[in-house]
């Protein structure tokens, strides 16, 4: 990582620097060095492109960028750039392009900063937090055809001064604050729009009963998600014959899908997800065969899957969850949907078994049938998921690489370790299998410790019987394993304590026995995780197990007997030391009686000086009292 060289300003003829993704660091007020060799005050005075995008600069938006008077394209997107911009880049007449995307910068923004721009086209400020001040009449100099100010903060009123611009090809307002109704004169306003991104503000009102397809023929990205939009979805939406991605989802929509979106013929995701949206499942949706992601969860919608869905060869991503949806999961869907990554219908009201050829979904991450009616032994051919077999699997977010899909943000809703979580950049992480909440019996699939790439497993409340296997260990990714409320039985493998990303466990209201593995990452888990096991044991239950009891009763006897083993040597010693200590002096006094003589004759020496030393410091101390 290195800074811009403060030399360069030296090159006062210099026309086009592009410096763009690499590791600059440092600021941009480092260049004004070196300017005392050009005529010009400022640095650079002949550059017309100046693109500094995808780096590490910091630091304030220098004013000397105001001063290129004949520069024509800035782009300093996606680095760490703070502070205001100032008014002087509103004096830049020659300006064309402009892009501060993806930076730290704040401010108000007024007509001063764009009041000499008429060439501008290109304007993208998104991914920082500038507030847009101007008046409710002001017509721009300019006329975009790129317009993207994404989370800068421009609402509540919906801006009227976009009505003057129409050139636009693509448009991007979401996360504005914009919470007003949108005008009828916006669906008109240009023929050349192709990308219109309105999501996640708080937009009112209905869609539009005029025919959306003649007065925006080009469109191929529409959405306005996360909104407060109402009434049905138009039957004009059929007339988008050129849309690639539709995305209603978190509206407040009601009534029925339109059959006539059968004629986005084009159409390669349709999110109408979190909605109010109810009937039948249009047959009609079979047509769309470029379909890659459906999203229609959280709706009211009912009946059977239509069979022309098997049409949609190419779907990548089916999510019906949280609807009313009925019958039997049908066997085609282990057929057609070869490229599936994610089935999700949960909370239906599906029955019947599940199909064995759902086995044929090889390239499937993620397969949610909780909260259904669905009965029958899990099927053993499960463990032919390959994509689970794994270990590192696919990024979600290169399902779409083709047209203008690479715009939408695949998402899905992950119910696991007791939470609801939102997974989307993330989502190439979740490798789940949960079939909880329905009447499934039989034996617990043994094959299921094959798909080594597992995250998440979730059988919880079924009739489910038999003993986990001892290679449960197997699947090393496992981060979540939710058994609970089934008929399994017999010990807690021992080796489910080296599965050491396990983060939540559940294997309460089994019959499960013998003492808890309570080792390694099993004594992570607290008694919940164990609780309604009658027959199970140890730690962390409250319950000892008879083993516990009698090791440790054996260790009281053996520390009773080790001590009495230690106490007798102990009082031994002593009396061995005595008897050793006045016997020996003893026997040696009295083998020879010189050596006897000698001894007393030097105890007498003894005692006599110690009696004439302390007669003397009696005498010394007297005197000295008198």
């Amino acid at each position: 990582m290195c800074s811009i060289p403060s030399s360069i300003g030296n090159f006062c003829n210099l026309q086009y620097l592009d410096l763009s993704y690499n590791n600059l660091n440092g600021s941009l007020l480092d260049i004004i060095n070196g300017t005392e060799n050009c005529n010009s005050k400022s640095p650079l005075p002949n550059l017309r492109e100046l693109s500094l995008g995808s780096n590490q600069l910091m630091g304030k938006f220098p004013n000397w960028l105001g001063e290129l008077k004949n520069l024509e394209k800035l782009s300093l997107y996606n680095n760490q750039l703070q502070g205001s911009i100032p008014n002087l880049i509103g004096n830049l007449s020659d300006l064309s392009s402009l892009d501060f995307s993806s930076n730290k910068l704040s401010g108000t923004l007024t007509e001063q900063h764009f009041w000499k721009l008429s060439k501008l086209d290109f304007l993208d400020i998104g991914s920082n937090s500038f507030r847009l001040d101007v008046s409710s009449n002001w017509t721009p100099p300019f006329q975009l055809r790129t317009l993207s100010m994404g989370s800068c903060h421009i609402g509540p009123a919906f801006p009227t001064w976009l009505q003057s611009q129409k050139n636009f090809e693509y448009l991007d307002l979401s996360n504005t604050s914009i919470s007003s109704s949108i005008p009828n004169w916006f669906w008109n306003i240009s023929s050349y729009m192709e990308y219109l991104i309105l999501s996640h503000n708080q937009l009112q009102g209905q869609l539009p009963n005029s025919n959306i397809g003649e007065f925006l023929p080009n469109l191929l990205f529409l959405s306005l998600s996360g909104n407060q939009i109402v009434g049905t979805i138009p039957d004009s939406i059929g007339h988008l014959s050129s849309i690639e991605v539709i995305d209603f989802s978190s509206n407040n929509l009601i009534g029925a899908i339109p059959s006539t979106i059968n004629n986005c013929s084009s159409l390669i995701v349709l999110d109408l997800g979190n909605n109010n949206l109810f009937g039948m499942i249009p047959k009609s949706l079979g047509s769309l065969q470029l379909l890659k992601s459906l999203h229609l969860n959280y709706n009211k919608l009912s009946g059977e899957l239509p069979s022309s869905l098997r049409n949609l060869t190419g779907l990548d991503v089916l999510d019906l969850s949280y609807n009313n949806l009925s019958g039997q999961i049908p066997a085609w869907i282990g057929t057609a949907f070869s490229n599936l990554v994610i089935l999700n219908l949960r909370s239906n009201m599906f029955s019947g078994r599940l199909p064995s050829l759902l086995s044929n979904l090889s390239s499937l991450h993620v397969l949610d049938l909780a909260q259904n009616n669905l009965m029958g032994e899990i099927p053993v051919s499960l463990v032919e998921l390959k994509a689970m077999a794994q270990d590192h699997n696919m990024s979600i977010s290169s399902l779409y690489q083709n047209g203008s899909s690479y715009l939408y943000e695949e998402r899905l809703i992950v119910i696991t370790k007791g939470l609801s979580l939102e997974y989307n950049r993330a989502l190439s992480l979740v490798v789940s299998i949960d079939l909880s909440d329905n009447n499934l019996s039989g034996e617990f699939p043994k094959g299921i410790t094959k798909l080594f790439g597992l995250v998440f497993l979730n059988l919880s409340m079924n009739h489910i019987i038999g003993r986990i296997p001892e290679n449960i260990s197997m699947l090393r990714q496992l981060s979540s394993l939710d058994l609970s409320s089934n008929k399994l039985f017999g010990s807690i493998p021992s080796s489910m304590s080296s599965l050491s990303f396990l983060g939540y466990l559940n294997l309460s209201n089994n019959n499960f026995s013998e003492k808890i593995p309570f080792i390694g990452q099993m004594s992570t888990f607290k008694e919940s995780a164990f609780a309604g096991n009658p027959n199970l044991c140890g730690t962390p239950l409250v319950i000892k197990c008879q083993d516990e009891g009698t090791d440790k009763n054996q260790s009281d006897v053996e520390d009773k007997i080790d001590g009495g083993f230690v106490d007798q040597w102990f009082y031994l010693s002593i009396g061995l030391g005595f008897a050793v200590g006045m016997l020996v002096p003893y026997f040696v006094l009295a083998m020879r009686r010189s050596w006897c003589d000698a001894y007393f004759d030097l105890v007498d020496k003894i005692v006599k000086w110690l009696l004439f030393r302390r007669r003397a410091t009696y005498t010394r101390n007297h005197a000295q009292r008198k």
